[in-house]
C-alpha cells in the first residue's frame, strides 16, 4: 500500500507541477498540498476502518489510471512488471511467442500471430481460444494482461498453451512453444513496381526504423529504372522521434532542421536536425497519410512537405503533436510523461486536440479549421497549424457505413476467415487471390441475420417521428398509412445492403483470409492490387508536370 501511495504521491506532484503556470507558485503548492494531504487521510482512513478488506493494488491501479486519463491519453504509467509493451515499441523487441491476444467476450483469444514466429510455427491461429497456460486455467475473470505475462518469458524457455479451436473437430489443442526474442519487422515490404515506382511500407518508428528504410531506399536506387519513391505511412502510429528525423536526412541535405521540441519554458527547445549524407536530394518522392498517421509519422510527412521535398497524398493525418519522454519510478517502475509540443520547420505545431481545454462533457477542445493559422513551406506554399498534415493531393475514399463498422467491430469477417482457413489448407497466391463470387456467397450466408446489430437510426427516428405526430394530433389514419409506407421502405434488407457495399466488403474479406495464409510482405502485395492511393501517387511521380505544380507555390 505504501508503494502504490508513494508512486501516486509522485505523478500527481510532477502533474500538479505541470499546471502551475496560471497561478502564483506559492498558492499553488499551498493548494496541492492540502489536496494531497486529504487524500492520504482518505486513503488511510479505507485502509484501516472500512467494512471489508481492500485490495490496494487494485484500487490504486484505477487511481493513478484516472489521475492520468485527465491529463492525456500518452501520459502513462508501467508497474515493473508491465513494460514490455513500452519496451517492444522503442526497441521493437521482446521475449516471448510473439503473438498478439486479445479479450473476446469472456474468452482470451489469439489474434493474429506474428509472421514467422514460434506461435505461428508451432501451429497457433488466429481465433484459438486460449483454455490455460502451463496448467493455468484461463477463465473469465482472467486479466488479459496476466495471461500475456505467462507467454512471455526469457528466450529458450518453453510454455504449454491449450487452445480450442473453432470450426474444427477434435478442437481441443496443445502446443509447447519455445519462447524466442521476437523482433518486430517495421517494414514488412519494399519493391518496385513495374513503371518504376519503389513502394515501401513502413509500420512504426522503432530503434532500426531508419536503418530499414535507408536500406529499402540503397536498394531500390540500384535499379535504373527507378523513377520515383512512395513512402506509405498509414496507419502509422509513431515511435521514436529520432528515428523520424534519420528518415528524413535520406532526402534532404545534411544539417537541415526538421524538427524542434518545445516544453513548458523556452530554455528547454531542442532541435533535431539531419547528420548524415542525403541518398537523393532530386528523386521524386511521395509520402501516403490518412486519419492513422500520427506522431512520428507526422514529423516524416511534415517537414518533407514545409521542405517542399515530397508531395503528401491521401487523406488528413491525425494530429499529435505532442512529446512523450520515459521517466523512471521508484521500484523500478516506470512513466511516459507528455514533455513538449514539437514543431516543424515552417513553425507550425501540428497538434489537433487541445487537453489543457476541454469541452462541457470533458472531451478535449479541437481548434476549428477557420481558426487555425497560416505557415509557408520553403518554397512559399501556404500550410496550416492546428489539425494533422492536410495532403497535397486528397484522395477521395468511399465513406464507411454502420454496415461495414458492425462486420469488423462484431468481428464476422474474423470469425468468417477462421472457418474458411479450417476448410481451406491453401490458397492461390497473393497475385492472384480474390474474393470470387462463391466466397462473397459463402460470407453473406455465414451471416445470421438474427445476430447481426444494425444501429437502427431510421427505425429509431420514425418511431420518434410517430409519436410526436401523435401527441401534437396529427396521427389521422392517412397519415399512419403514409408511416407504415416510409417503415417499410426503410426496413433493413441485410443480403441487399451487402451487395450494395460488396467492394468494400470483399477488401475486408481479402485482408482477414490472406492475413492467415500469406507472409506481411504478400498481404501488402494483395492490398496493393486495389489501392486507389498508391494509384494517384503513382500517378503524381510519373508526371513531372503534375509533380513541380503541386510543390509550386501558390500564384498571388
Amino acid at each position: 500500500m505504501k508503494r502504490l501511495l508513494y508512486i501516486l504521491a509522485a505523478i500527481v506532484i510532477s502533474c500538479a507541477a505541470a499546471s502551475s503556470i496560471a497561478a502564483p507558485a506559492a498558492a499553488k503548492k499551498d493548494e496541492f498540498a492540502r489536496k494531497l494531504h486529504t487524500f492520504n487521510a482518505i486513503v488511510k482512513e479505507l485502509q484501516s476502518g472500512y467494512v471489508d478488506t481492500l485490495d490496494a493494488n487494485s484500487i490504486m491501479d484505477k487511481t493513478i489510471g484516472a489521475l492520468l486519463y485527465q491529463i492525456d491519453p500518452y501520459t502513462e504509467y508501467y508497474p515493473a512488471g508491465d513494460q514490455d509493451e513500452i519496451l517492444s515499441l522503442s526497441q521493437g523487441q521482446y521475449a516471448g511467442i510473439g503473438s498478439v491476444i486479445q479479450k473476446r467476450g469472456s474468452k482470451v483469444i489469439i489474434s493474429e500471430p506474428q509472421w514467422g514466429s514460434p506461435a505461428l510455427k508451432a501451429g497457433l491461429r488466429p481465433g484459438d481460444v486460449i483454455i490455460a497456460v502451463d496448467a493455468d486455467t484461463v477463465t473469465a475473470a482472467t486479466d488479459i494482461s496476466a495471461v500475456s505475462r505467462r507467454l512471455r518469458g526469457q528466450a529458450g524457455t518453453e510454455v504449454r498453451v491449450d487452445v480450442c479451436r473453432p470450426y474444427v473437430e477434435d478442437s481441443m489443442l496443445s502446443f509447447n512453444i519455445t519462447r524466442a526474442d521476437i523482433k518486430v519487422n517495421p517494414l514488412p515490404y519494399y519493391g518496385i513496381r513495374p513503371d518504376g515506382i519503389g513502394y515501401i511500407r513502413l509500420t512504426t518508428f522503432n530503434e532500426s526504423s531508419a536503418r530499414r528504410v535507408k536500406e529499402a531506399v540503397i536498394d531500390l536506387m540500384r535499379d535504373p529504372a527507378l523513377k520515383g519513391i512512395v513512402l506509405d505511412l498509414r496507419g502509422n502510429g509513431g515511435g521514436l522521434l529520432e528515428s523520424a528525423v534519420q528518415i528524413v536526412g535520406n532526402f534532404v541535405p545534411k544539417g537541415t532542421e526538421v524538427v524542434r521540441t518545445r516544453g513548458r519554458e523556452q530554455r528547454h527547445e531542442k532541435v533535431y536536425k539531419t547528420t548524415q549524407q542525403p541518398l537523393d536530394l532530386k528523386l521524386p518522392v511521395a509520402v501516403l497519410t490518412d486519419n492513422g498517421t500520427a506522431s512520428a509519422s507526422e514529423i516524416v510527412a511534415g517537414s518533407l512537405q514545409d521542405l517542399d521535398r515530397a508531395v503528401i497524398v491521401g487523406d488528413r493525418s491525425y494530429g499529435k503533436g505532442l512529446v512523450q519522454t520515459t521517466r523512471p519510478l521508484p521500484y523500478n517502475d516506470l512513466m511516459k510523461l507528455t514533455t513538449g509540443r514539437y514543431y516543424i520547420p515552417s513553425g507550425r505545431l501540428i497538434q489537433a486536440l487541445d487537453y489543457s481545454h476541454r469541452n462541457p462533457d470533458g472531451s478535449p477542445a479541437r481548434t476549428p479549421d477557420s481558426l487555425t493559422n497560416e505557415f509557408r513551406t520553403r518554397a512559399g506554399r501556404i500550410v496550416r497549424d492546428g489539425g494533422g498534415i492536410t495532403p497535397d493531393a486528397t484522395v477521395d475514399l468511399p465513406e464507411g457505413n454502420r454496415l461495414l463498422y458492425n462486420i469488423v467491430a462484431d468481428m464476422w469477417d474474423f470469425d468468417f476467415a477462421n472457418r474458411y482457413r479450417a476448410t481451406h489448407p491453401s490458397i492461390a497466391p497473393a497475385d492472384s487471390f480474390a474474393i470470387t463470387d462463391e466466397i462473397f456467397q459463402s460470407f453473406k450466408d455465414f451471416i445470421d441475420p438474427a445476430r447481426f446489430k444494425y444501429d437502427r437510426q431510421c427505425e429509431t427516428g420514425l418511431d420518434f417521428l410517430r409519436k410526436a405526430a401523435k401527441s401534437e394530433g396529427y396521427m389521422t389514419d392517412s397519415v399512419a398509412a403514409q408511416f407504415d409506407i416510409l417503415a417499410s421502405m426503410l426496413k433493413h434488407d441485410l443480403s441487399h445492403d451487402l451487395d450494395i457495399n460488396r467492394q468494400e466488403i470483399e477488401g475486408i474479406l481479402a485482408d482477414a483470409i490472406s492475413s492467415r495464409y500469406y507472409s506481411d510482405a504478400d498481404r501488402v502485395r494483395l492490398a496493393l492490387r486495389s489501392d486507389s492511393v498508391m494509384e494517384r501517387a503513382a500517378a503524381i511521380l510519373l508526371n513531372k508536370g503534375a509533380y513541380e505544380a503541386l510543390l509550386a507555390p501558390a500564384s498571388k
